[in-house]
């Protein structure tokens, strides 16, 4: 069962990871370049963790390929949620991705043994409503990109986080995340020349970074991927992915705060985003008393065990 302290370190997380648009606005490079260095440099440090740690590294050759397939999906990811951030703005990109919870909710039953439940279909639904709001203000056809790929993003995002629950209970954290960050830097190595041909205006990647730049990689890295993914995965042994990806809907309301902080987008915002916003937070807080009713309707409708009549065999 969790306790305080995971749930603590859970939207701790979240915060970084609602950090992480931010930097990856802050980064020149373009979204894909970013995406491969920083899963190359998150699987060279966490190489490193697990051989001074001794922790078990080889997981045979059919979990090795499934991580590893996940890594792939990791990268998709990635890069659609940076090219979100860029061609729109970080407040936009977090909110699409707000809509992980309600993939995860429909996806959750096909890959796990768990049964549909109606509040979590409902939350996933009002979350929907919440970001239908934010994108009914938006004419703009770079915004409306923006949202559909975050939204891509967050689907891949539900899919891995679901199988990556199921691989925490039989595997270490560690080794997860670091074949899962080798796939993710191989995915995109293979991605490059399509990417360079079909997407790039000159035909060639874009590696030219200032110093800025590799400071905000090396916190990317090292403090948003190898520990806040590596913590993630740890604790998806204690919360189930549905709680994970509907505590991940704060995400948003963090990373708007830091991005009205650092780069001042509340000039951007309209009424509608932020009634958008509040529905979703709305959203997050209301799951653990939806969870709990259910629980509780649940233990009262199943049968009391049969008493043992006293002087009888």
């Amino acid at each position: 069962m969790p306790r305080l302290k995971d749930f603590i370190e859970l939207h701790f997380i979240i915060l970084l990871w609602g950090f992480t648009a931010i930097l990856g606005k802050l980064i020149t490079i373009p979204a894909v370049e970013l995406v491969f260095l920083r899963t190359l440099i998150a699987a060279l440090a966490l190489g490193v963790i697990i051989y001074r740690r001794k922790t078990k590294f080889w997981l045979g050759r059919t979990n090795t390929s499934i991580i590893m397939g996940v890594g792939l999906m990791i990268s998709a990811h990635w890069i659609l949620f940076f090219a979100s951030a860029r061609i729109s703005s970080v407040s936009l990109c977090l909110v699409g991705m707000a809509t992980c919870s309600l993939w995860t909710a429909l996806l959750e039953p096909a890959f796990t043994s768990k049964k549909l439940k109606f509040h979590e279909i409902l939350l996933g639904v009002i979350i929907l409503v919440g970001l239908y709001i934010i994108f009914q203000a938006e004419t703009e056809f770079d915004n409306m990109l923006g949202i559909g790929m975050a939204v891509g993003a967050a689907l891949l995002g539900a899919i891995f986080t679901i199988i990556n629950a199921r691989l925490a209970k039989k595997h270490p954290s560690t080794t997860i995340t670091a074949y899962e960050m080798a796939g993710a830097c191989i995915g995109t190595a293979l991605f490059f020349p399509i990417y360079a041909e079909l997407f790039t205006e000159t035909g060639t990647l874009s590696f030219a970074m200032n110093g800025m730049d590799w400071v905000y990689l090396l916190v990317l890295a090292l403090v948003c991927t190898v520990y806040a993914y590596t913590a993630s995965v740890r604790l998806m042994q204690k919360i189930s992915a549905y709680t994970m990806n509907l505590t991940v809907n704060m995400e948003p309301i963090y990373g708007i705060l830091l991005a009205w902080l650092i780069f001042n987008e509340n000039e951007q915002m309209t009424s509608n985003f932020y009634i958008g916003a509040t529905i979703i937070l709305v959203s997050v807080f209301i799951h653990p008393v939806l969870d709990t009713y259910s629980e509780r309707r649940k233990k009262l409708k199943q049968p009391l065990p049969e008493q043992v009549v006293a002087g009888k065999d």
